[in-house]
């Protein structure tokens, strides 16, 4: 048994101890993958037959390591292990047992665009606005109901959640999910949910004693990142495990410091309770609390936030890896700021640490934030790759109000007309478009050329009369109104915004938020004074020109040494040597979404643990004084979380609600490491004192103030009267001279 010798103490009990109920309380970095393959490999070398053992993960990846892993102790026998995810296992019993419960054993499973086509379907044959009556948000909302072992019958008899739905304006919601559940048992289908509701419901209805089988069956269950289970998931262990005379050999393996998931249905109450579930049956509790992942700066600080909580197994981790670099904060006046100061330390980390791409990663609370670290990281020529998603601008969300742009600008443009004529629905099907461009290139015109010259039905006809009509009241606005307000009026007469308001699930927020932060970058190439001669306007087609430059850079160059970008969430189970981590201010990280719930900050500040745990050496916190979101000017105060670590654990200098921290070096850039490029001085400027002086007023010879290049000296002017440009030296920057044309500048007259 040498692998024994491989786990610390607390490990090998937690291994060794195989009968009854037993809770491993998993601390980051504390080798909780180890302790629980080890302990499936033990109990086959203590005699265990591997086909009774039951092993539920979340990821058929994590599922596959643990047979590799567990092959290194038992060999060939590993591959007898039930082990899998919830979803593969339960899908596996019910393919034998499926006509106890009306199905055949070759039953259908729909994927999300199945189940969201059907309840398509079912919204309109009953008549309902599609608009209220969101599909992606009905799925959701059926899927949380299954989670909380809600049949069809019993949502109709819950007064709480046809309450909701009442206050939602979709008191309809009941019938849908009643003909939704008819539909798929009519077709032979279950969808994922249902391949856990319908096992629950097997093993609760017990026709043929099927439930005594399978408890028979699996002597053993464990349960990996307990701490992500939902109601559902725990109540169909539950039955596997507890009958009359059962040894309850039940492990589960988790930290409830790491539980945010709540949007998905998972319950941090199922991992709190576990104890109190089993005290009776004896239960023995280990906890993994030597963290072999951070340095003791990173994890005392963890330590530090961690115990804020209000409901918490109590634990305290520790690290034998020295105390290591200190957590660098970054106070940036501007979120564009805070991307360029990013960019500059990753920069300084591979310079001065010599780490590669490959170590490094940036971290944000919602996937809209990478748009301008991803800019920042092309102009330092930084090869990086999203991570748990698409490239900002290779959303779909992102492109389709693009496409409306790009055909506004170029009517000819085929790709982007063909992406919009009919999104969001307007009547134009597949074949009217095709018989378009077959005419189109039968004759060598354009698209939008051949517009009116196809017979086509009636409906289509008029609807491309409409959407001809819209696009060029559209151009009409671009004579005048720069690239916002062109953009702004674009999203919302288009029915792009309305198309995606309409979904109030999880998912449907993300993707607002992205067309509304592609909006954010929309204004701030019009407030921006950055290399504004080249481009003479602020006009929609000059936005689009930048944009094309940075979309030409999306394609993958063959580098496989990449920064990571990603969202928290998808940072999960993830190490890097150094995390930064961006947007930590109230509002964004606690989302402004968990402000009204202490049980939602809690989760916030979970997902804050996790951020910070993933540092192996170096941690960056980056916050921003203000931000441009939904097309406005935000001032945010920084994170409650940055509060909650002690300064003796701060390097990097910043003012956070009265705290001094230590100083902080230029742009973001610490201790003596010099670089070949003098970066932009952190400009100690307050958006909110700044006062723009009408651009009549600036003369030759004045000083003026900047909110991204601080101070400086009017050296002469020119151009005519409508396109004066200035030539301004500004002392503190790199290449400190600029021009710029004063209509677009925001310059506040000091002298």
């Amino acid at each position: 048994m040498s692998y024994l010798n491989e786990l610390n103490e607390v490990q090998r009990k937690a291994v060794t101890n195989t009968d009854g109920p037993v809770l491993v309380v998993a601390g980051p970095g504390s080798g909780k993958t180890r302790v629980l393959t080890y302990r499936i490999a033990h109990l086959i070398e203590q005699g265990a037959a591997p086909w009774e053992i039951l092993t539920l993960t979340f990821t058929n990846k994590a599922a596959k390591e643990m047979k590799k892993r567990i092959a290194t102790v038992v060999g060939d026998k590993a591959n007898k292990v039930w082990a899998g995810t919830f979803h593969s296992i339960f899908s596996r019993i019910l393919r034998v047992e499926a006509e106890k419960i009306g199905y055949t054993s070759n039953f259908t499973i729909y994927d999300s665009d199945d189940s969201k086509s059907l309840i398509g379907n079912i919204i309109r044959g009953m008549g309902l606005d599609t608009k209220k009556y969101n599909s992606n948000a009905i799925r959701s909302r059926i899927s949380s109901a299954k989670s909380k072992l809600l049949s069809p019958q019993a949502y109709a008899n819950n007064e709480e959640w046809l309450l909701q739905d009442r206050m939602n304006a979709r008191p309809m919601l009941a019938e849908i999910y009643k003909r939704y559940a008819a539909r798929c048992k009519s077709a032979g289908a279950m969808d994922f949910d249902d391949l856990l509701f319908k096992l629950y419901e097997l093993l609760d209805q017990n026709p043929d004693n099927v439930k005594e089988k399978y408890q028979q069956k699996f002597k053993y269950v464990l349960v990996d990142e307990f701490q992500d289970t939902n109601q559902l998931q725990y109540q169909i262990v539950k039955k596997l495990v507890e009958y009359e005379g059962s040894p309850n050999n039940i492990c589960v393996v988790g930290d409830d410091a790491q539980s945010i998931y709540a949007f998905r249905g998972a319950t941090i109450e199922n991992i709190l309770d576990f104890e109190k579930d089993y005290k009776s049956k004896g239960i023995k509790i280990f906890k993994l609390e030597q963290n072999y992942r951070s340095t003791d700066h990173i994890v005392q600080a963890a330590n530090e936030v961690i115990t804020k909580n209000r409901k918490q197994i109590q634990k305290k981790i520790w690290s034998d890896k020295g105390e290591g670099h200190k957590i660098k904060v970054i106070k940036a006046i501007s979120d564009t700021e805070e991307g360029r100061r990013v960019a500059d330390t990753i920069i300084e980390h591979k310079n001065r640490y010599h780490l590669s791409n490959s170590e490094i990663a940036v971290l944000y609370r919602t996937n809209a934030q990478s748009r301008i670290i991803e800019e920042y990281l092309r102009r330092q020529n930084v090869a990086y790759k999203i991570f748990g998603g698409q490239s900002f601008y290779q959303r779909k969300e992102v492109k389709d109000l693009l496409g409306y742009m790009r055909v506004v600008v170029n009517p000819n443009d085929e790709e982007a007309f063909k992406r919009v004529v009919n999104f969001p629905k307007r009547g134009i099907g597949k074949s009217s478009i095709d018989k378009i461009i077959a005419f189109a290139s039968e004759n060598g015109m354009s698209l939008w050329d051949s517009l009116g010259k196809v017979p086509l039905p009636a409906k289509a006809t008029k609807s491309l009369g409409e959407f001809v009509k819209m696009i060029r009241s559209f151009q009409r606005v671009c004579e005048t109104a720069n690239a916002y307000d062109a953009a702004s009026v674009i999203s919302k007469k288009s029915g792009v915004t309305d198309a995606l308001k309409g979904d109030s699930s999880v998912e449907g927020v993300n993707r607002l938020e992205n067309m509304n932060s592609l909006l954010d970058g929309v204004k701030d190439f019009v407030d921006s004074d950055e290399e504004v001669v080249g481009l003479e306007d602020k006009s929609l087609a000059s936005f689009l020109q930048t944009i094309a430059l940075y979309t030409d850079q999306d394609e993958d160059k063959g580098d496989k040494e990449f920064v990571t970008l990603m969202s928290v969430h998808a940072a999960k189970g993830l190490e890097f040597k150094s995390i930064l981590l961006t947007g930590l201010e109230e509002n964004l990280f606690p989302s402004f979404m968990s402000m009204d719930s202490p049980d939602a900050i809690d989760e916030e500040r979970r997902l804050f643990y996790v951020a910070i745990t993933r540092a192996e050496q170096f941690l960056t916190l980056s916050f921003a004084k203000s931000r441009i979101q939904h097309g406005k000017m935000r001032y945010n105060p920084p994170s409650r979380f940055l509060e909650e670590i002690s300064l003796n654990h701060i390097e990097s200098t910043a003012v956070i609600s009265g705290r001094r921290l230590s100083e902080p070096s230029r742009a973001g850039v610490s201790g003596n490491f010099k670089s070949n490029k003098r970066a932009a001085p952190a400009l100690m400027i307050d958006p909110k004192d700044f006062q723009p002086s009408p651009s009549s007023e600036i003369k030759e010879g004045m000083e003026v103030l900047h909110l991204k290049f601080g101070k400086g000296k009017i050296v002469k002017i020119d151009g005519g009267v409508e396109n004066r440009i200035a030539t301004i030296n500004f002392s503190q920057i790199d290449s400190p001279e600029r021009r710029i044309m004063l209509k677009f500048a925001r310059l506040q007259i000091v002298s």
